[in-house]
């Protein structure tokens, strides 16, 4: 705790401290949360705990069910100005787990076969909880702090559904945060930058159909193995022929299929490949899918054979919007000094569903060092425990001095 707390500046120490002091409580949260890993929209048992916590910690309003399992706790602030009282700001936590099988062996390890926290969700949610009690505590803020817990963000859309299920028409809050641990970060460090932090993803599945036949006599078929090859191949000159170098963006094909692997003598009928695109800006995005497509069926159709392209958007690119993103590096610096803060962080190829909330509401992402020797999305991660009072300390600050008192 030493070099953490020697990250916090002495303007800082006072909300630091506080939170430092329920340490235990959130430490012994989050590993509960950890040893109960739920995938997207079925995150009732964690939801049922974070309510638990939400009404000890004196929380004003807790409403559930918003986008199937996600819920949203409000606290309010100091009356204030009439306009300040009416003022809301949101702050948002992801809750699912992944279908991986961990491989630790401390005390608070999944309880679940083949599901666990490899991600940090479990630390995410018990950092909005403390921010949640030192807020409800202190009500050094005006207008209301939305804390919105989020299901299904692995893969599920979690975001998109709470917004459709009227998240912002019952909550419309000015401003959105949300933050992520970052093993490839330092304990004490924050990063963000003032634009895209995490890209748009999309899925590819490529069904190749050709004619199926025996491997001695090829010219009797159209192999899609063979065309499946040419496939992968010619793919891999999408980025660096069609897209500006000063651009980013990534085909992967990551899978494929086809035939038996017990037939060796049998050329199968069809082929499949999967795989991602990530971009950034939606004309890269539109222009891979375009040429994506053309290229594949042109390859196919040179073979005499035919190739169909599933394309799927996911994700949006997750873009931090200037304003908010200026806001939130001035309050991290607040926090941890100007020299543990990069306001320059180089964003990410994974993508992110924050994003939808970001297309919906300005705000800001930002990534909260946490080192360690596991990265994300791996069977031997674990969330770093010393980080809590940190994060917790940055999600209150975002609200207080978002929500400043006229008198503070």
């Amino acid at each position: 705790m030493t070099a953490l707390t020697s990250a916090v500046t002495s303007a800082a120490s006072g909300t630091y401290q506080r939170l430092l002091e329920g340490r235990g409580e959130l430490v012994a949260l989050r590993r509960e949360l950890h040893a109960m890993p739920e995938l997207g929209f079925e995150e009732r048992r964690t939801g049922a705990r974070l309510v638990q916590a939400l009404r000890a910690c004196g929380v004003d309003e807790i409403h559930e069910g918003i986008g199937r399992t996600g819920l949203v706790a409000v606290v309010h602030g100091q009356p204030g100005t009439p306009a300040g009282s009416a003022r809301l700001l949101g702050l948002r936590a992801d809750m699912d787990a992944l279908p991986l099988r961990e491989q630790n062996d401390f005390a608070w390890k999944s309880g679940t076969p083949g599901l666990m926290h490899a991600c940090g969700h479990d630390g995410h949610c018990a950092m909005l909880v403390g921010a949640a009690r030192y807020l409800a505590q202190t009500r050094r803020f005006t207008g209301s702090a939305v804390l919105v817990f989020q299901p299904g963000e692995e893969g599920y859309g979690g975001a998109r559904e709470m917004i459709a299920d009227g998240l912002f028409d019952r909550f419309p809050v000015e401003a959105i945060y949300a933050m992520h641990n970052w093993p490839h970060l330092p304990p004490g460090k924050i990063g963000l930058n003032r634009g895209a932090m995490m890209a748009a993803a999309d899925r590819v599945q490529i069904n190749i159909q050709g004619r199926g036949g025996h491997g001695a006599h090829p010219h009797l078929s159209v192999d899609p193995v063979l065309i499946a090859g040419h496939i992968i191949t010619a793919v891999q000159s999408l980025v660096s022929r069609n897209i500006s170098p000063v651009d980013q963006a990534v085909v992967s094909l990551c899978a494929m299929q086809a035939g038996d692997a017990g037939a060796f003598s049998v050329i199968p009928e069809l082929a499949q490949l999967t795989g991602t695109v990530r971009s950034f800006k939606p004309e890269v995005q539109q222009l891979l899918e375009e040429r994506l497509t053309r290229m594949v069926e042109s390859v196919a159709l040179g073979f005499g054979a035919s190739a169909k392209v599933d394309y799927q958007r996911l994700y949006p690119a997750t873009i931090n919007s200037a304003r908010e993103a200026d806001f939130a590096v001035r309050v991290s610096r607040w926090l941890v000094g100007a020299e543990h803060v990069d306001d320059e962080l180089p964003p990410s190829m994974g993508s992110e569903d924050f994003a939808f909330m970001l297309q919906a509401r300005p705000g800001a992402y930002l990534r909260l060092g946490q080192g360690g020797p596991c990265g994300l999305h791996q069977p031997r991660y674990d969330f770093n425990d010393e980080i809590l009072p940190l994060g917790a300390a940055l999600f209150a600050s975002l609200v207080e001095q978002g929500l400043p008192l006229e008198n503070p």
